[in-house]
């Protein structure tokens, strides 16, 4: 499946059980991406990762941060603020509250961009608007 289909199928915000198949998409694009770089498509993991963001479940939060540690072409392809599609304040107590190792890098990762300045005036409502009309939704 590539951007073009994904995007068909399940559109920006999918539901029910369409939200677990863009899970297991990306899961399994993580993975590959994972054994060697360019072997997941990170601009596919990109877009299920923004899916996730408009989702509404911040479970998906570690699922994001692990697709975006794949590869350095993950890093660079997945926007750090899909990890916020609580706001900023929401992701950090979930990830502190967390007990999986991921989740104390996730959010040293977010503490040290919003002492930078990197979150000012960041908007999920915003954010969402801006990728709704790059995917041309």
């Amino acid at each position: 499946m590539d951007v073009r289909e994904c995007l068909r199928r399940y559109g920006l915000r999918p539901v029910g059980a369409d939200i677990d198949e863009v899970r297991a998409l990306l899961s399994d694009h993580t993975a590959r991406e994972r054994r060697a770089q360019g072997e997941g498509d990170t601009e596919l993991m990109r877009l299920c990762c923004f899916q996730l963001f408009n989702s509404g479940d911040i479970d998906d939060v570690l699922l994001v941060w692990s697709a975006k540690q794949a590869s350095f072409d993950a890093a660079c392809s997945i926007d750090i603020e899909f990890l916020l599609g609580h706001g900023l304040d929401a992701t950090k107590a979930y990830l502190w509250a967390s007990r999986a190792p991921a989740a104390a890098a996730a959010l040293e990762r977010l503490r040290e961009l919003e002492a930078d300045g990197e979150f000012e005036g960041f908007s999920v409502e915003e954010r969402s608007a801006s990728y709704d009309r790059y995917y041309g939704d």
